[in-house]
C-alpha cells in the first residue's frame, strides 16, 4: 500500500478500493506546503538579513564609514580654524581698536546667531545625525564669526585711514617761528586782565613777536572764520576748524592770507602778528578748542623742546591740569 494513495477494504468483494482524492483535499495539501514554504523563506530571509550583509550592503557601509571619517576631520578643522578666529579677535580687539581708539566688539555680537533650532530638525532622524548636526552648528558659527570679523577689519581700515587725516589735522606745532618769539607774555590758566585788572581765564597762550612776523597754521583744516571786526577784544582773527573735534583760534593779528572755506595745511603761513583788539603790544593769542573745550596749547607743540615743554607747562596757573583730549602720537 503506498503513502500516496489511501485504500478501504470492501467486504463485499472481499479486496481494497482505492479512496479517490478529491480536489479540495489536493488544495489543501497545496497550500498547507505553501504556507510552510512561505514561512521556512521568511525565517531563512531574516536570518540572512540580520546576520549577513548583501554586497550592496557592504559597500554602502564602507562608504558610510569613509563619510564619518572625512566628518571628523571637518570637526578638527574647525575646531582650528574656531582657534585661529579667537586669536584674531584678540589681537582685534586689544591692539588694532585700541590703536584707533574704538570700542571692541563684544562676544555676543562676534558669536551671532544663525536660525533657530528647527535649523537642524532634518539631521537628527540620521543615523550620523549627532555627527552631521555638530560639524553643521561649528560651520555656522565659523560662517557667523568670519563674517563680523571681516566687517571689523572694513572698519578698522576706515578708521586706520581716518587717523592717517587726524594725525595731519590735530594741532601739532607752535604757530610762531622760533627765531621771531621774543617770549611767551602769558600762558594758558587764571591770571589778572591787562586791561580789566580782574582774575581771568586765559583761555590760550601769548606769544610776544614783533609786528609783521608771519603766523602759521598748526594743522590740516579748512578756515571757518578770518575777521576784520576787532570790537570783541580778539582784534583780527582766523579761526580754523581741523575736524575731528578741534578747533585753533589766531588773534590780534596785523593781516591775514587767508579766507573762509579755504583749506589750508599745516606750516602754511595764513596771517601776521599784530596789535589788534586789545593788545598791549605786538603779540599771537593762540587757542586750542577740542570739542568746543578750551584745552592747553602747551600740549599741542611736538615742535618745542622738552625744557620748553615743561616751562609752559609749569607756568600755566593750573599746569596740574592734564588734556581732555586725546594726543596725536
Amino acid at each position: 500500500m503506498s503513502n500516496k494513495h489511501r485504500y478501504y477494504f470492501d467486504p463485499i468483494t472481499l479486496t481494497y478500493q482505492l479512496i479517490p482524492i478529491r480536489f479540495r483535499d489536493k488544495l489543501k495539501r497545496f497550500l498547507y506546503i505553501l504556507a510552510a514554504g512561505l514561512v521556512f523563506s521568511t525565517i531563512v530571509i531574516s536570518i540572512a538579513y540580520r546576520f549577513f550583509s548583501s554586497p550592496k550592503e557592504r559597500m554602502l557601509m564602507r562608504e558610510i564609514d569613509i563619510y564619518k571619517t572625512q566628518l571628523q576631520a571637518m570637526n578638527a578643522e574647525l575646531d582650528r580654524m574656531n582657534k585661529v578666529l579667537d586669536n584674531l579677535q584678540q589681537r582685534d580687539n586689544n591692539i588694532y581698536r585700541v590703536i584707533f581708539e574704538t570700542e571692541p566688539i563684544p562676544s555676543s555680537a562676534r558669536e551671532g546667531a544663525m536660525g533657530g533650532s528647527d535649523r537642524y530638525t532634518s539631521l537628527s532622524n540620521l543615523s550620523t545625525g549627532k555627527l552631521l548636526l555638530e560639524t553643521a552648528q561649528k560651520l555656522d558659527k565659523v560662517k557667523s564669526r568670519m563674517y563680523v570679523q571681516s566687517k571689523s577689519f572694513d572698519e578698522v581700515f576706515n578708521l586706520a585711514k581716518q587717523k592717517e587725516a587726524m594725525l595731519t589735522a590735530i594741532p601739532a606745532i607752535q604757530p610762531i617761528n622760533k627765531r621771531d618769539l621774543k617770549y611767551i607774555s602769558s600762558y594758558f590758566g587764571y591770571r589778572v586782565h591787562p586791561f580789566y585788572k580782574t582774575v581771568m581765564f586765559h583761555e590760550g597762550i601769548d606769544f610776544t613777536s614783533p609786528a609783521g612776523s608771519k603766523v602759521f597754521a598748526t594743522g590740516d583744516g579748512v578756515v571757518e572764520e578770518a575777521s576784520q571786526v576787532i570790537k570783541d577784544g580778539y582784534g583780527r582773527k582766523v579761526i580754523i576748524d581741523h575736524g575731528f573735534g578741534y578747533k585753533t583760534v589766531y588773534a590780534h593779528l596785523q593781516s591775514f592770507r587767508v579766507k573762509p572755506g579755504q583749506r589750508v595745511k599745516r606750516g602754511d603761513w595764513i596771517a601776521t602778528v599784530g596789535n589788534t583788539g586789545l593788545s598791549s603790544g605786538p603779540h599771537l593769542h593762540y587757542e586750542v578748542i577740542y570739542n568746543n573745550n578750551h584745552v592747553n596749547p602747551a600740549y599741542f607743540m611736538f615742535d618745542i623742546d622738552p625744557a620748553t615743554f615743561q616751562e609752559m607747562i609749569n607756568q600755566s596757573p593750573n599746569f596740574t591740569e592734564t588734556p581732555n583730549a586725546p594726543i596725536a602720537e
